[in-house]
């Protein structure tokens, strides 16, 4: 694999490696999993990701890879497009300078049930196993002890045959470009749950805020979207004089993109437009009032359940 590789992470598969992490057992120390996505030539693209159970002790390592098999294979049969391209581990260790000799590969045996080896590299033998599983694996690294930073370390790592012509051969972990990459959809759900973190004082210096924040309600998050398009469209608008009167030079790329914006608007009047829009607007109401309904017999029937049993 070249080095100038890049891999690309979606950020739900950063939730679901924290999440494991803060749900694994208290006497493990770090947690494995496997990386699932989409490689190319030069890209590996990686969607999602599923935690897979393992024991580590100073002289061998042990992993469910029965577990690992049987949930790739479910995972598979939901979206066929997403394939093994990795594996993922927490912790703050740094793999650029560490060696793997010949013995990793020795005292690896049939991957059925469980992985031992009796070197202190554990890395090197897990990675072995997905050598077995797909074409130039990608290790992923994510620090979520935050120990010298607020940030969250990501890196990725390719294993890279190393050793010298009859004699003991081996690899090493070379580090390999990471990029954060995220769909439309995503960067909606990550700015609903920016607006859930803590205030960087209160991070600072621990304070506890007086209540939960709860999601806003569909008009809200309407009227919110039109306040920033409102804002945006200023922004052009203002750019535009600025172009016309001189003020600033022009840029092609930016006026194509203006273009492209221009055109995409359908041509309609403005009574067709306020037609369209509240046709939307009352679907969305019926939305919510029919959700509320809902919410409201659900209560009654868990009230009604409670009574029964009592």
């Amino acid at each position: 694999m070249a080095l100038n590789l890049t891999v690309k992470v979606h950020p739900v598969v950063l939730f679901q490696i924290v999440d494991a992490y803060e749900r694994r057992k208290a006497e493990s120390h770090r947690v494995i999993g496997t990386l699932l996505g989409t490689a190319e030539k030069g890209m590996v693209e990686v969607t999602n990701c599923f935690c897979v159970p393992h024991k580590e002790s100073e002289s061998q390592v042990e992993a469910d890879l029965t577990y690992g098999i049987d949930l790739y294979e479910l995972n598979h049969r939901v979206n066929a497009q997403e394939n093994i391209v990795g594996w993922w581990a927490t912790g703050n260790e740094v793999f650029t300078s560490k060696i793997i000799w010949e013995v990793a590969y020795n005292c690896i045996k049939k991957f059925t049930l469980k992985i031992t080896c009796s070197v202190t590299t554990h890395s090197s033998v897990i990675h072995e196993y997905y050598v077995r599983e797909c074409n130039n694996p990608v290790h992923l690294t994510v620090d979520t002890t935050l120990a010298n930073t607020t940030r969250m370390g990501i890196k990725a790592y390719v294993c890279v045959p190393l050793g010298v012509p009859n004699g003991k051969q081996g690899s090493m972990f070379t580090p390999v470009k990471v990029q954060i990459t995220c769909y439309e959809p995503e960067i909606v759900g990550l700015q609903l749950c920016s607006k859930t973190q803590l205030p960087a004082h209160a991070q600072i210096t621990g304070v506890k805020t007086g209540g939960g924040i709860e999601p806003m309600m569909d008009l809200s998050q309407i009227a919110e979207a039109s306040a920033k398009l409102s804002s945006m469209l200023e922004q052009v608008l203002a750019y535009v004089d600025d172009v016309l009167t001189g003020k600033q030079p022009p840029d092609n790329q930016v006026g194509r993109a203006l273009l492209d914006m221009v055109h995409s608007v359908p041509k309609m009047s403005s009574d067709q437009f306020d037609e369209m829009f509240n046709s939307n607007v009352k679907d969305l109401l019926m939305v919510v009032a029919l959700s509320q309904l809902i919410k409201t017999q659900l209560q009654l029937n868990e009230k009604l359940t409670l009574l029964t049993t009592l």
